[in-house]
């Protein structure tokens, strides 16, 4: 539904902690209960490592059911509704833990320690007590600062019928979406419902690109039935070639498919497209956590390299070691990038930006070596530990380009949904320097669509014997 937020990052990670917590003290107090209280019979006595051995295995336990919440989208942001609408969810989620650890319990049995059934079944009801009064509690805090938060998404909503009404009120009423109506645009010739206010009314659905293009807004709503496929497909080519998102009201699910996510407000239902595997919390954690642990040890065996070739950049041209380029990012930000220069200083002060070439006269001997071996790109490990890359992902572009392309190639301003990469698909499948724009779009997005860690690695790995196309 919009864009990512801190705050949602941030709830997730405490949601992650706060369960574990949760699970294992639930877990400790049913071992408490079970051996200590005196309300149950003892017919072997008192475990004489009750703790010490109940201890481990709440850690255990409180890892499986975070990541039987996790399976349920229990950490998936935004959490929208009622607290009372997610009981259901966690309740399975406790059950399903409880039933997964009595059979971890049974599978360990005498190999490693003999756990009392009777305290697997009460942890069922003590953590799930502890969940619920932990998720509450989590819930009022999001609530608050989601209620209170600065950081909102600018909604334009095309329509003003009885439905764009309804999904005005749904998004007033609900903080935890962080969303705030910038407007309407009237389609064809219906009647603005009284509800919304004729001060909010825009312009028309003509008018849409105009919107889009002065950078006010961060999400299209389309709310009108009677606009045909080819307009709506004009409006979807517009909100990816300006980054915003797009949902719809679909028309009896006639549109619908496989690629789709469909979400309701208000009982009113939302096509938007399928959530991409980065979009989820856990496995944009899981990314990051590959990109740091990657590139720290990069940089520390990438020094000496870096070393040597400094010595003889600077032996063989004058000028700086380290070139510096402004590249579009994630969300089409731009930072700076660093690569070991192997070209002229000011190579490009007469042709202006140009796509690298075989043969190119403005290499340098040393230089011709780095790009062939791809060691003039180490110094973007240090891009990656600012959290500006990572290892892996859709090379960054320039901005000259990303302005010329964004026109001319459908989809391309997709591969900016997520952070640009020291490698990628495309690069290890020979699609790098002066090659089709429009395949390397083609194999980003598969990378996108079809990410994993296994994928990543995977990549890294084709990387270290990738060289075609390298100049």
């Amino acid at each position: 539904m919009r864009k990512r937020d801190t705050l949602d990052v941030v709830m997730a990670a405490v949601a992650v902690v706060a369960d574990a917590v949760a699970v294992s003290a639930g877990f400790l107090a049913a071992a408490w209960i079970r051996f200590e209280m005196g309300w149950f019979r003892l017919p072997y006595g008192r475990p004489p490592d009750l703790y010490p051995m109940y201890g481990i295995a709440s850690l255990v336990v409180g890892l499986l059911f975070v990541l039987v919440f996790r399976s349920l989208g229990l950490y998936r942001r935004p959490q929208v509704g009622s607290f009372a609408d997610k009981i259901p969810r966690i309740i399975r989620g406790v059950l399903t833990g409880v039933v997964l650890s009595a059979v971890l319990a049974f599978a360990v049995k005498n190999e490693v320690a003999d756990f009392s059934r009777l305290t697997i079944a009460l942890s069922g009801v003590t953590s799930g007590i502890a969940v619920l009064i932990e998720r509450y509690i989590l819930y009022r805090v999001e609530w608050n600062l989601a209620r209170h938060s600065r950081s909102a998404n600018s909604v334009l909503i095309v329509g003003t019928g009885e439905v764009a009404a309804r999904l005005y009120r749904a998004l007033k009423r609900e903080p935890m979406l962080r969303a705030r109506v910038v407007g309407f645009l009237s389609a064809g010739d219906e009647a603005p419902d009284p509800a919304i206010p004729p001060e909010m009314i825009r312009g028309t659905v003509a008018e849409i690109e105009k919107f889009l293009e002065g950078g006010g807004v961060d999400q299209i709503i389309l709310a009108a039935s009677d606009l045909g496929r080819i307009r709506i497909l004009d409006i979807v080519r517009m909100c990816v070639k300006n980054l915003v998102l797009f949902n719809m009201v679909p028309d009896l699910f006639s549109v619908m498919t496989s690629s789709m996510d469909v979400q309701t407000m208000d009982d009113i239902p939302l096509l938007g497209l399928a959530p991409w595997p980065l979009d989820l919390f856990w496995n944009r954690a899981l990314k990051r956590l590959e990109d740091v642990v990657g590139a720290v040890i990069g940089l520390v065996l990438a020094a000496p390299i870096i070393a040597v070739a400094a010595v003889l950049i600077r032996r063989e041209s004058p000028g700086p070691v380290f070139y510096r380029q402004k590249r579009c990012g994630e969300g089409g930000r731009e930072f700076i990038l660093y690569k070991l220069r192997t070209m002229r200083a000011n190579a490009e002060a007469d042709t202006g930006p140009v796509f690298a070439s075989p043969d190119d006269p403005r290499r340098t001997r040393i230089g011709a070596f780095l790009r062939r071996t791809n060691l003039d790109e180490l110094p973007q490990l240090w891009n990656v530990l600012k959290g500006e890359m990572s290892l892996v992902g859709p090379r960054p572009e320039r901005p000259e380009f990303v302005e010329r392309f964004r026109e001319e190639i459908a989809r391309y301003m997709w591969r900016h949904v997520s952070k640009p990469g020291m490698t990628g698909w495309a690069q290890v499948n020979g699609l790098r320097g002066n090659t089709s724009i429009e395949e390397r779009i083609k194999y980003d997005l598969y990378y996108l669509e079809n990410w994993s860690l296994a994928f990543d690695f995977k990549i890294l790995l084709k990387t270290l014997f990738a060289r075609e196309n390298a100049y």
